[in-house]
């Protein structure tokens, strides 16, 4: 009987999308074949303590801890292992082989999750992990960087302004919009009101860059608003993007899945219960209404399927990733609105649905994420991470 895989699944976190981090990753856990896979629950809390055990997401659920689950993983590589806080009623050797991670799925959504610092970690210690890489995490997780690169990749974007916190409101010398980056530089607080109304128009969305669940985002109709929504925003980021409300849009999503050559699933559209898809309309509501396929002309989803594995190799966003787009109604203009590099994951978010639609089913999904994730650490592993130099010339500065 060939070895099972042992599979952590971390969820939980330093987020304010903590909540529906341990509902995706209740799905993943009761998904995953136990015939192939020992899954070891793993939970940070509000405050960053791990706690690994089966009872690790329950805890968490009722803001409860247990110092006998407490662990924290050791980012040295050669030992690949959860160790136990109370390190003195274990050997090395125990650990090793006890508290083994073969693999690592990181249901961790937003801040400290998403943008790179898990997979950072992982890295250190050398085990393999599903979904982007360090570089696709944090370059997606930021908004803002991640809509200049599928701009200068030549990807549709909806014109969008941002800004820094410790520019806002400063008394300086007029500005103006910095043209390469789209920032708005050297105003004061009413120019730089105004200097959005002036880009962009009236309605706009107001996000902070670095969240997801749409927590923090707004959408402004009038200068009040605008400000409300800015003080809002800065509440959960040092910066703000401002974005360009695209009238009577519809919402279209689309899954990818893979490494090096993904592929795309079919389309899917949301409909929101409320003005927008807010985080009550996506978790709390349940009354929002998905579309699969999406009912829009056969061209149009082909190219949007296209676009969206474009702007996934845009921003080296392997493994996974769930990309949104805005769809004009009466032309079918399309903008690549979100790349999402861990999306929703319960057994009725868009993401596995979208690619049961496509023919994989939840649990098939999940085995091949497992694969690709070894599959990439295998061939990083095969690349040379030393250098041997002809003359051992830096020993003679010891």
């Amino acid at each position: 009987m060939a070895k099972k895989l042992r599979v952590g699944v971390i969820c939980g976190g330093r987020s304010a999308e903590h909540q529906v981090s341990l509902v995706s990753a209740g799905s993943v856990i009761k998904a995953l074949d136990k015939d192939k896979y020992e899954v070891i629950p793993i939970g940070i809390t509000n405050r960053g303590e791990w706690l690994a055990g089966v009872n690790a997401i329950k805890l968490l659920k009722e803001n409860k801890e247990n110092e006998k689950l407490k662990v924290f993983l050791t980012p040295d590589p050669t030992v690949k292992a959860l160790i136990r806080n109370d390190i003195s009623q274990h050997t090395v050797s125990d650990l090793k082989q006890t508290e083994k991670i073969d693999v690592v799925i990181p249901i961790l959504h937003g801040t400290y999750g998403e943008d790179g610092t898990i997979q950072g970690l992982l890295e250190l210690a050398n085990i393999p992990y599903v979904g982007a890489g360090v570089l696709g995490s944090s370059l997606s997780m930021d908004k803002i960087l991640q809509k200049q690169v599928c701009r200068q990749s030549g990807l549709p974007v909806a014109d969008f302004v941002w800004f820094r916190g410790v520019d806002w409101g400063k008394n300086k010398a007029a500005g103006g919009v910095q043209p390469l980056q789209n920032q708005l530089i050297n105003m004061t607080w009413d120019e730089m009101v105004a200097a959005v109304i002036n880009e962009l128009g009236l309605p706009v969305f107001v996000k902070p860059p670095n969240m997801g669940s749409s927590v923090g985002i707004s959408k402004a109709h009038d200068k009040k608003e605008l400000e409300q929504a800015i003080h809002l925003a800065l509440k959960y980021d040092r910066k703000v993007l401002i974005e360009k409300a695209i009238p009577n849009a519809r919402e279209i999503e689309v899954s990818v899945l893979g490494n090096e050559e993904p592929k795309a699933s079919v389309t899917g559209e949301v409909i929101p219960s409320n003005e927008f898809y807010d985080y009550d309309a996506k978790y709390v509501d349940d009354a929002s209404d998905l579309k699969i396929p999406a009912n829009i002309p056969d061209d149009v989803s082909t190219e949007i399927r296209q676009t969206a594995i474009k702007g996934v190799l845009a921003v080296e966003a392997e493994g996974m990733a769930r990309v949104d787009f805005l769809l004009e109604k009466d032309t079918n203009k399309f903008y690549l609105n979100e790349i999402n590099t861990i999306p929703g994951f319960t057994q009725i978010s868009m993401y596995p649905k979208l690619w049961q639609a496509s023919g994989l089913s939840y649990g098939e999904l999940l085995d091949e994420l497992i694969r690709l994730a070894i599959d990439r650490h295998e061939k990083r592993s095969r690349l040379n991470t030393t250098f041997k130099p002809k003359k051992e010339w830096y020993k003679l500065s010891l």
